[in-house]
This record gives C-alpha cells, structure tokens and sequence, in this order.
C-alpha cells in the first residue's frame, strides 16, 4: 500500500488557472498507434500483429514463449488443443490474456523454475513493445499536441503527468515540446531537483530508456524498472519518491484527465494512490478532484461503475475508434487559430481534422 509521506512542496501562485494533471495508461501509445496506422482500428489481424492493449501484447508473447523449452516444461496446462483455435488465432491463446496476471502467478507458485519462466515472459515483453514501436514512433504526435494545448492554455495549469507505460513515447514527446535533454522523473529527494518548476513525469513503473541510466545526486545510476507482474513493491528507492510526488500533485490538482487507462482491478495500487489523495485533500481546499476519463461511453461508464466512491468522475457521450484523439480535436476547436499557427503538432491535429470532417 501506498504510504503518505509528505515533504515541503512549493507550487507558484496562479489560484486564477485550473490545475491538471494526466494518468496515461497503454490505451495511449495505442491511440498514436491507430492514428499511425488507421486500419489498426478495426482490422483484427492487424491488431494481433501490432496492437499494444493487453490482450494483443499477452497473445504475441504467450505464442512466442511456448517456442521456449526452458518455458513450456512443467505449463503445459497452459496450451490448449490446437484443434480448438480459430482460423488465425494466436497459437495456444483463447479469449483476452492478461500477461500481468499471469506472471504474478507464476511468481507465487514458486514452482520449479518459477524464476526463469517469469523471465522469459517479462524479456518477452519489452522486446515486444520496442519492436512495434521502433519503426513508427517517428509518425507519432499525440503526446505532443497534448503538452502543445497545455502549454497554450489559458485557464488551466498542467502540474503534473503519471504515467503507467514502459515505453518512451512520452518521455520524446516531452523533450521535444518543452525543449528538455532531460526530464524531472522525481527519482530522489535532492532538494534542489524538488524546487524545480518543471512538469514532472511521473513513470510509476519505470521506464525501459532508464536501461541506460539516470543523473541521480550528480551520478549516473541504472535505475530498473518494476518489473511486470500485479504484485508490484513501490516501497523501494527511487519508486517510493515518485510514488510520494504523485500523491502530492494529485493532492494539488482541481482535475486528473485519464488517457488510455482501464483502470484495472489488478493495480490496486493506483486505485489505493488516488483514493488516499482524495482523504489527504487540504480542509481549506475543495474536498476532491473531478476524475474525467477519456475514453468510449462504455469504457468510461464501467470505470465510474467500480469506482462509485470516487465523487466526480466524468465520462465521455458516445464511442470512437480513437477516444484520445477525438478528445484532441474537440479540445482543439476551442482554441484560436492565431495560437495554433504558432504551434508544430496542434496544426497538424487541426489539419487533419480539417480533411476527416
């Protein structure tokens, strides 16, 4: 469970702007995705091919671990008959996986070469994700038309991203917008890297580009990522100073935007970090912060169905191919053209909605 631990956290004064803060989830590296690739939408195929939602990503891997023999031995329960697939299918996968939920088992069986099975899977899936994503991020801009609207805002505030990703896609976006070699991940609790005014990304699980290393107290450290499984431990350096830096920004937001997120049962740690940012409001302050999800009605109505006890939580009218990208283009509208001229990616949003409509 998430521990509140609080340290002196100084934000400017502009009471006069909304503060936002956004929660991306796998839904929005999938988002630029289908942007990049539209037939992705709907050609099912093509979504076993490529597709970064859970149940792709789950299929792709499953069908390549049960090519390793150091896997299949002593799982083979875990195959079905092959008769039984349908034309097409991932071999050995009937119906949505979630490739999470089953590494977290493995780990718990404690079975003979539990360890190694669960690595096999977790190596199995960051090759996965960097392998879709290496040839097309170039054509991505999702990301970066997003902190482009922040940064052109006139009544709101951005404090603060979460991201629940491994990928990088994020992290470029950033740089690119905001002109940064590097980003305030928040990995220590250097005082001077606390007082900075940047936006911090918070990457609650790590992130596969820290492979190479992070500038932590003036020394470059290789930071691991928390590794795939639902049973995660947030309470280890440098995962317990994030953690504690996104129950503040949380803590300070009037709005949390939730991007391509399900908000999942299995991470009850992020349901338990936003449930204790609303008891840590300030009495001074309003009571809570409005949840709204970016995603198809459906999607949105579930999530508001299992987490009633959050006040606040709004949904979106109707479904879309792409909920991150209609939410862009709606948002998008309502800002002058003069201020989009001025900008690279929010020009190509309008342009491209121009052509759609």
């Amino acid at each position: 469970m998430i521990r509140a631990v609080f340290l002196s956290f100084e934000m400017p004064e502009t009471n006069d702007k909304r503060k936002v803060v956004y929660l991306l989830g796998a839904g929005a590296t999938h988002a630029e995705m289908v942007n990049a690739v539209p037939r992705l939408a709907s050609d099912e195929t093509l979504q076993r091919r490529i597709g970064l939602l859970t149940s792709h990503l789950s299929a792709r891997v499953m069908r390549s671990a049960r090519l390793n023999a150091n896997f299949v031995k002593d799982l083979e329960f875990l195959e079905p008959p092959r008769k039984q697939e349908p034309v097409g299918a991932a071999k050995g996968v009937t119906g949505a996986m979630n490739i999470e939920l089953l590494i977290s088992l493995i780990e718990n069986s404690k079975a003979r070469g539990w360890e190694q099975k669960a690595r096999i899977l977790k190596l199995l899936v960051r090759r996965d994700i960097e392998a879709r994503l290496q040839q097309r991020k170039a054509r991505f801009y999702l990301h970066s038309a997003l902190l482009e609207m922040q940064q052109k805002s006139e009544d709101e505030r951005l404090i603060g991203i979460i991201s629940l990703n491994y990928d990088d896609v994020l992290d470029e976006a950033y740089k690119e917008v905001y002109r940064k070699t590097r980003l305030d991940y928040c990995v220590s609790l250097d005082a001077a890297a606390r007082a900075s005014q940047e936006v911090p990304v918070l990457k609650l699980h790590g992130s596969f580009n820290w492979r190479r290393g992070l500038t932590v107290r003036g020394r470059k450290r290789r930071i691991d990522i928390i590794p795939l499984g639902s049973n995660k431990n947030y309470l280890h350096a440098p995962y317990n100073f994030i953690w504690t830096r996104a129950l503040e920004v949380l803590v300070e937001c009037d709005s949390l935007r939730v991007i391509g997120c399900s908000l999942s049962q299995n991470d009850t740690h992020l349901v338990d970090l936003l449930f204790k940012a609303h008891l840590e409001k300030p009495p001074d302050k309003m009571k809570s912060f409005e949840i709204e999800i970016i995603s198809g009605e459906s999607a949105g109505r579930a999530i508001r169905d299992n987490y009633g006890f959050f006040p606040g939580v709004k949904t979106q009218q109707g479904e879309s191919l792409n909920p991150f990208l209609t939410w862009l283009m709606s948002r998008a509208d309502r800002i002058p053209a003069d201020t989009i001229k001025g900008t690279r990616h929010l020009k190509k949003l309008k342009i491209a909605g121009l052509s759609k409509g």
